[in-house]
């Protein structure tokens, strides 16, 4: 379980812990997602109007092919006779010069423009084959990051989750097929043995069970599994015999089978039998971050190194920013999140009426975050940032200003050197990896073109509660911090000296349900000398 504090407060009180469950992708936030839902509830209604023009069009010609057809039975029975009428061969020729005139223009009529007119209005809007793949990742992402097996996700049971949405068997293979084409066999062998299990149940399905076996017996292969690869390829065969490559695949496997097992000495052996494939059955491979396993369990609220001595000495306080005139009369609610290094949180440190401008004014900028490349300085995108963002100038909004100004009371420290306020949306599995705020030795030039110096302290603001995942943790040393919204989180990434402190390496764990805003301010070295002096020793 994860630590909720609710503190009563006094000057001298500690904190009283309560410890509950905190309530439960991409590069589309949340935000315009939810315009896209509306675009899509304007579409179908669009689709119906379509549609019922097609049934009256329909019904039309119906109507015309039921009255003639009364009519061709009456003049073929004996035409002669009913030439004979002249009003009958008045109609015919009435009907063959004008009324299926009227009927062909009416067969030509396609009800379908508007439809198609209102589909390319928004189509600019749609996402792409990207953003697909995109989130389809940040599944896979949180199917990693929060050890959910294919099963749960297929049936929308997730943590704290009230509205259930499942994934059909075609939806698993999509899965299973975008994974495969980045070559990440572990990720297609989950769900394209999640799209056989709910196709072996009976599930209806448009995708072939030998597409499903072809894409799964070679995922199988490339993660080592020789005889499940070949018990799965003897399904393909037993179901198409003449298939592309099934035979020839069987017959390498058996051959590179019998390689292994000659050079081990060992008898040839049966292959697997069908049990499925769970999670677990195969190891996820190494990665280029080598503190994945501690981070990721500390988004699960594994390893939290909070132990009884480092809470006694966790403290709550009213703050008044050393005598501050802006906080004498109403000073900040100020909990120690952390020891060493100190972490602390401040409650009510923005309004709901603050929030929803910050809001508002980011909006309609949000862009994909990036990220200053170590060697140049230069902003870019990267895969293990996965969020949009926004920059907000004091001079905008009154708000944005009085934000600026409360960081400043409350830290002690000046904002005019410090980057502008940065309002981040992680959507649906939207992250941030394990990162430094500071620029390390090796990166001298990351903040060069500021020329403020280094990043000496960050304060972060939790725009929003999240359901479930999305929580600041500090791998070094086994913190987890989870948003509460209007509060905000305070800690130096500086010592006094000016050398980085390395144990504030931190990470903004997957989102896994609900949607995360937050607003950061990078306070810089430069007009702290008299605010904050250096210290005698690195450490300081």
């Amino acid at each position: 379980e994860v630590c909720v504090r609710e503190p009563l407060f006094s000057r001298t009180m500690k904190p009283n812990f309560i410890f509950s469950m905190a309530p439960f992708f991409s590069h589309f936030p949340l935000g315009q997602m939810t315009d896209l839902i509306y675009t899509e509830k304007e579409l179908v209604q669009s689709l119906k109007e379509y549609i019922q023009a097609e049934e009256s069009k329909l019904a039309a010609v119906k109507s015309w092919a039921n009255k003639l057809d009364v009519l061709t039975l009456a003049s073929t029975a004996d035409p002669e006779v009913y030439l004979a009428h002249p009003v009958n061969a008045y109609k015919l020729m009435k009907r063959l010069n004008t009324e299926w005139s009227e009927l062909e223009s009416l067969v030509l009529q396609d009800p379908s423009d508007g439809f198609i007119s209102n589909m390319t209005v928004h189509r600019q809007y749609f996402p792409d084959e990207e953003d697909e793949k995109g989130a389809a990742k940040a599944l896979m992402r949180l199917q990693d990051t929060y050890k959910l097996d294919s099963e749960s996700f297929s049936k929308g049971k997730l943590p704290g989750v009230h509205h259930n949405a499942i994934l059909t068997v075609d939806d698993c293979y999509d899965m299973g097929k975008t994974a495969y084409n980045e070559a990440d066999y572990y990720h297609a062998v989950l769900w394209m043995q999640q799209a056989l299990r709910q196709m072996d149940a009976g599930e209806e399905h448009v995708v072939s069970k030998a597409d499903v076996l072809d894409y799964l017996s070679y995922s199988v292969y490339q993660m080592g599994d020789l005889p499940r690869a070949i018990e799965l390829t003897r399904r393909l065969v037993a179901i198409d015999s003449s298939h592309q490559r099934a035979g020839g695949n069987l017959r390498y496997f058996e051959k590179l089978l019998s390689k292994q097992l000659k050079e081990l000495n060992q008898e040839v052996q049966e292959p697997a039998t069908e049990e499925p494939i769970q999670l677990g059955t195969y190891k996820r491979p190494k990665d280029y971050l080598p503190e994945r396993e501690i981070y990721e369990g500390l988004c699960r609220g594994e390893g939290v190194k909070m132990t009884s001595a480092r809470r006694s000495r966790l403290y709550c306080r009213y703050h008044d920013g050393n005598r501050n005139p802006r906080l004498l009369l109403q000073p900040m609610k100020e909990e120690d999140e952390w020891d060493s290094p100190h972490i602390v949180r401040y409650l009510n440190a923005l309004s709901d009426s603050e929030i929803e401008k910050i809001k508002e004014l980011a909006k309609p900028r949000l862009a994909r975050a990036t990220v200053r490349d170590p060697k140049t300085g230069v902003l870019t995108t990267a895969n293990y940032r996965v969020s949009k963002s926004a920059w907000l100038e004091g001079e905008e909004d009154p708000v944005i200003e009085r934000v600026n100004q409360r960081i400043e009371d409350i830290t002690g420290l000046t904002t005019q050197t410090a980057e502008l306020l940065q309002i981040a949306n992680y959507g649906v599995g939207g992250q941030y990896e394990p990162h430094f705020d500071f620029s390390r030795k090796d990166e001298p030039d990351a903040f060069k073109t500021l020329g403020t110096g280094n990043r000496v302290a960050t304060f972060l603001n939790y725009m929003s509660d999240v359901e479930a995942g999305g929580a600041t943790v500090f791998p070094d040393f086994g913190a987890a911090i989870y948003p509460k919204k209007g509060t905000a989180v305070f800690w130096y990434n500086l010592f006094r000296s000016g050398e980085g402190d390395y144990r504030t390496r931190h990470a903004a764990c997957p989102v896994l349900v609900g949607c995360k805003w937050v607003s950061n301010k990078w306070i810089h070295e430069r007009g702290q000398e008299f605010r904050r002096p250096c210290g005698l020793t690195e450490v300081d």
